[in-house]
């Protein structure tokens, strides 16, 4: 009798250690730092729960994109020509070199005709206009006639640049169109340029047309014969606000900006796509001039998310007068 009552009471105290730990067990869950659906410090996990996300928003504005093409080309004098020689024969001086500067008239080299068995005068080979050598001279002893051209002389103090462009861009040539010019020997250094003539056929072995551009400016550090990279601006887009692209985000083939509200919310807006540029894309519908798209952080937002615009910070609210 004694052990069975013994056994109830230690069942009594087992039954009321275990009632106790459940108290503890559910208050902990109902107000501890930890929770199901909740993150470090009560705050709500992802773009769904109460946090605010910080993010950065930009002004959609009305902005003309400019857009280009990217080609190679090679600066040259504006006005150059071939020199032939009178008589064929074998070059036998040669008294200018690549640069020289010569006037109209001066003797640039000589040409023996003589052949075996038989001595002629040597034939000069004379500047037509003054300018400077701008293609290596023949060397001596070299076989010309009068059919190969033994230099060029240019005028180097203007000079322009021929680029070749690929057929599928020729719709858009013109002359008019600006141009940026970049030289690998003054990297970061840009020489503006402008589409004097355009080719009126296309090369039919390269696919392409040839445009000749003039230099804005005269510029010393240019020199004939430098290999040029062509940034060519051909079509400009106008009418419609622009943004980031990194701001558009995509699902299920639609596109989406997070609009930042008034009271600092976000709304995602559906929005239509038009001509994009670099980094740059026109917004042809749902949006106004003058709102805020988030540009930073779209990636952790919902429909409805309160944010941090860091780039239009809240404005801090003044305590009432008397306290501090």
């Amino acid at each position: 009798m004694k052990k069975g009552i013994k056994t109830a009471i230690i069942v009594v105290i087992l039954l009321a250690i275990t009632a106790a730990v459940c108290v503890v067990i559910k208050k902990t869950g109902s107000n501890g730092t930890v929770g199901a659906g909740m993150g470090p410090g009560g705050r709500g996990r992802g773009a769904r729960g109460n946090s605010i996300v910080t993010v950065r928003s930009e002004v959609l504005k009305k902005e003309v994109l400019n857009d280009f093409m990217l080609t190679n080309g090679e600066v040259e004098s504006q006005s150059a020509i071939e020199i032939y020689p009178s008589m064929s024969g074998k070059v036998s001086s040669v008294n200018v070199m690549l640069g020289s500067h010569v006037e109209k008239g001066d003797v640039i080299a000589y040409v023996d005709p003589s052949e075996p068995g038989s001595n002629y005068a040597k034939s000069p080979i004379t500047a037509p206009i003054s300018g400077s050598i701008v293609s290596t001279p023949a060397k001596v002893g070299a076989k010309v006639s009068t059919t190969t051209a033994f230099t060029m002389i240019g005028d180097i103090e203007n000079l322009q640049i021929s680029a070749n462009v690929p057929e599928r861009y020729i719709a858009e040539l013109k002359p008019g169109l600006k141009a940026e010019i970049t030289l690998e020997a003054y990297p970061g250094v840009i020489f503006n340029a402008t589409v004097s003539r355009v080719s009126p056929v296309v090369d039919k072995n390269s696919r392409t047309k040839q445009v000749i551009l003039n230099f804005d400016k005269k510029d010393s550090r240019v020199n004939a014969g430098m290999f040029a990279k062509v940034k060519l601006y051909t079509t400009k887009y106008s009418g419609y606000v622009t943004v980031s692209k990194d701001a558009v985000v995509q699902d299920d083939d639609q596109s989406y900006l997070f609009i930042v509200n008034d009271d600092y919310t976000v709304s995602k807006r559906t929005v239509k796509l038009g001509k994009s540029v670099d980094t740059r894309v026109q917004i042809t519908d749902n949006v106004m001039e003058g709102e805020r798209a988030v540009v930073e952080g779209m990636l952790s937002l919902a429909d409805g998310s309160s944010v941090n615009d860091i780039a239009n910070p809240r404005p801090v609210e003044k305590a009432p007068e008397g306290k501090k």
